[in-house]
């Protein structure tokens, strides 16, 4: 079909009349050619005739003295420029709507590197999944966007089709974080800047702010819905299980790092690029985007109004990092007076994650204290609320850096809480210049210590106890030290007050358990005063031999059941054990084993060799479920 531009009018528009023509040519409500084409899809020479038209009834009517206004002719004019101003209205629609590109976030995060907020935390994040959706925990990535070195699609003028994002090296803004993409096709923008020129120059401004604000603001709600950010309340969120919140929040940090480095970026640049400076471009950039930018805070803002719990800690501490890594991107895209309610959305939410993450350390600090299981863990190994505190310490650790500028106040009032005659008070004149956060894990550790000393009351058998206590301990020290964040927390000084702990708890064990064996293996009581013969009273040492049997079998019987997981430890207190039982045992085998073999039944008495009880003593600390019968040669 012929358009309504290509019957031929001349090579220029120099006059009113020959301007007139080629607007009234086009427009739409008396011609159906004009309806079924649009301007902006024609050869480019008719693209420039319509402007330049458009050009010379604009300074005519700028020209006109204001006596001449209402003259039959300036009516005319005024007529016409209006005819165009309502067809450059519906080209700027139809190109933005023919313009507006499929999204797809996967083409943003190629040669994506691992997150600092995810990576020590151990997730990943799956690029294709939704921030609100279910599906599996990936690892939350970094965005880096390609080089698309092949340009923009090829088309003749701006109409030429829908196009994609795509990343041009030249077209990006150098910034450490901020990666712009064309949004929308360098021609497109070129005649959208055309177009609006001539509506703002017309007095057509809020016609073109208003037409441009509705098609990118639905392409920017289209975007919002690709990245999966979909609109929930915070009653919503918080009525979440937390494990689904989880996910949400690691596909949050990602979908918000596109948002404002790419989206909210590209999006001002394309308005910049539009508008050119003019008051309009700040006004249609907001229009599009506070909304968006708006409702995208909504999620991280119910998070830090919800119902506080330690499991909670890490993921809010993420938050306010994401947040935080975003503010100076946010500060440079929402430059202006009119978008510093975004600003202040962001910031003021970052400070409730922090108040939220002070409450919640505050908040498992005394759950520790006052955990209340009393069952007693089966033969005295680590406690489940050792393992939890520890690893939960080792984790604040890794986040050392963001809750060393958290948490400014000390725990309680110089570690003492006069307000709870049952919590523990600590002396703190060895921890002068220490951080509050150091304060608030080393207070952590000794309110489980505490809680640790009670549970350790609930065993029957006093040794029990304290190998419960020793293991515990123990366990608690190696994992600071396997932890050089940690332990840099932590300090050596309270670590070698924590390795005391448990070597006692050690030495207390072996005096509970040993100390009855090891008299039976004592001469007091054996030798017979003013016997002349041997000195040494047979049915006394024959009850002897017969109770350390008896003991040490009840012994191998219970404490092989018993289990200290730590290979190390447990050789230690085996060797520590050993040398105490075995040089006694020797000794005392060796000074009276003659007076018991030249008796009755000798079998009965000299039950263990020096190596019998050798290799029983590897039996003690295994943790079996059943005693192994002792073996004798």
């Amino acid at each position: 079909m012929e358009s309504p531009g290509n019957r031929g009018d001349g090579s220029d528009v120099t006059t009113f009349e020959t301007a007139e023509k080629i607007i009234l040519r086009w427009d739409s409500t008396t011609s159906e050619e004009a309806k079924e084409n649009l301007i902006f899809q024609s050869d480019r020479e008719e693209v420039d005739r319509y402007l330049r038209a458009v050009d010379e009834i604009q300074r005519h009517i700028s020209s006109v003295s204001i006596s001449d206004e209402h003259s039959s002719h300036e009516v005319k004019a005024s007529s016409t420029i209006q005819i165009a101003m309502a067809r450059l209205e519906d080209e700027l629609r139809n190109i933005l709507l023919l313009q507006t590109s499929t999204f797809e976030p996967d083409s943003l995060l190629l040669n994506s590197s691992v997150s600092s907020f995810a990576s020590r935390a151990g997730l990943e994040e799956d690029n294709s999944e939704s921030v609100v959706g279910d599906g599996d925990e990936h690892e939350e990535l970094d965005l880096v966007l390609p080089d698309d070195s092949t340009g923009s699609e090829s088309g003749s003028g701006s109409g030429a089709g829908s196009s994609r994002l795509t990343s041009r090296r030249s077209s990006c803004r150098s910034t450490s974080s901020i990666r712009e993409i064309d949004l929308i096709s360098p021609e497109a923008v070129s005649d959208l800047r055309s177009i609006a020129q001539r509506m703002i120059g017309a007095g057509y401004s809020r016609e073109c702010v208003q037409v441009y604000g509705n098609v990118r603001k639905s392409a920017m709600e289209a975007i919002f819905k690709q990245l999966g950010i979909v609109k929930l309340g915070i009653g919503d969120v918080q009525r979440l299980d937390w494990e689904a919140v989880e996910v949400k929040i690691r596909r949050w940090i990602r979908a918000a790092k596109v948002c404002v480095r790419v989206v909210f970026a590209s999006e001002k640049r394309l308005s910049e690029q539009i508008f050119d400076g003019a008051v309009e471009e700040t006004t249609c950039f907001m229009e599009i985007v506070k909304s968006s930018a708006l409702q995208l805070f909504t999620f991280p803002e119910a998070i830090s109004i919800s119902r506080r719990s330690p499991e909670k800690l890490f993921k809010i501490l993420d938050l306010h990092d994401a947040i935080g890594d975003l503010l100076p991107d946010m500060e440079e895209i929402f430059n202006t007076n009119s978008s510093e309610a975004i600003l202040v959305q962001a910031t003021e939410i970052q400070s409730r994650l922090a108040e939220a993450a002070r409450g919640i350390l505050v908040e498992f600090e005394n759950a520790v204290f006052r955990e209340p299981s009393v069952v007693p863990v089966p033969g005295g190994t680590i406690h489940p609320l050792t393992r939890y505190v520890m690893n939960y310490l080792n984790l604040i650790s890794d986040y050392k850096q963001t809750l060393v500028d958290l948490i400014m106040s000390k725990p309680c009032a110089g570690l003492k809480c006069s307000n709870d005659p049952n919590k523990p008070d600590m002396d703190i004149t060895e921890l002068q210049g220490r951080s509050p956060l150091a304060l608030h894990c080393i207070w952590t550790m000794v309110m489980l210590q505490f809680n640790l000393e009670g549970k350790s009351l609930h065993y029957k058998e006093e040794s029990l106890s304290h190998i419960f206590f020793m293991n515990n301990i123990h366990y608690i020290v190696q994992k600071v030290k396997s932890s050089p964040e940690l332990r840099e927390i932590i300090g050596d000084m309270y670590l070698r007050k924590l390795t005391g702990m448990f070597r006692q708890a050690a030495t207390k064990y072996q005096r509970a358990t040993w100390v009855r064996v090891l008299n039976s293996l004592r001469d007091e009581g054996l030798h017979v005063s003013g016997s002349f013969s041997s000195g040494v009273s047979r049915s006394a040492l024959r009850e002897r031999f017969k109770a350390f049997n008896t003991m040490f079998e009840e012994v191998h019987r219970i404490q092989s059941t018993w289990s200290v997981p730590d290979a190390q430890l447990r050789e230690e207190l085996r060797i520590s054990l050993s040398e105490h039982l075995i040089p006694a045992y020797r000794s005392f085998l060796g000074r009276f084993r003659g007076h018991i073999e030249s008796g009755r039944h000798p079998e009965n008495y000299l039950k263990y060799s020096v190596e019998d009880l050798e290799t029983a003593v590897l039996d003690f600390f295994e943790g079996y479920t059943t005693a192994p019968h002792l073996r004798r040669r």
